[in-house]
């Protein structure tokens, strides 16, 4: 019987390493999240739960728990929240707000039109400056 070729072996410590990384990240990152969000992603990374389980604790469907931890999983390592809180100076407070609530928090532009007591067109307006700015930044990045 022959042996597991090598470069089989190499492939899967360099995903699992991978893995590894994206896990540290989120657990990095969990900290920038309130609420129910933050409560998921601990009891998920930190407590190794199932979606069954906390199914039951919040009492409902498996598959809602697995939908929101996987939208909030893409939201933390999308990071564009991040590089918002890395070029904080160029924002106000309630532009930061914003930011926070579009890309970290997932809310539509309507909701946080409502939250903020500003105009749809003034929240769109905000949040188009700001995508311009991570956009450039990721630019540059890949530069």
């Amino acid at each position: 019987m022959k042996g597991v070729p090598a470069n089989i072996l190499e492939g899967t410590s360099k995903d699992e390493n991978e893995y590894r990384d994206r896990i540290d990240l989120l657990r990095s990152r969990v900290n920038l999240l309130t609420g129910k969000d933050k409560l998921l992603m601990t009891m998920y990374l930190e407590n190794s739960n199932s979606f069954r389980q906390m199914a039951r604790l919040a009492g409902v469907n498996e598959t809602s728990i697995a939908r929101r931890i996987h939208k909030v999983t893409k939201r933390l390592i999308d990071g564009e929240y991040i590089t918002c809180l890395r070029n904080r100076d160029k924002f106000s407070k309630t532009e930061m707000a914003i930011a926070k609530d579009y890309f970290l928090l997932g809310l539509s532009m309507k909701k946080i039109a409502g939250k903020r007591h500003w105009s749809y067109y003034r929240v769109r307006k905000t949040l188009k400056k700001i995508q311009r700015l991570v956009t450039t930044t990721a630019d540059r990045k890949k530069d």
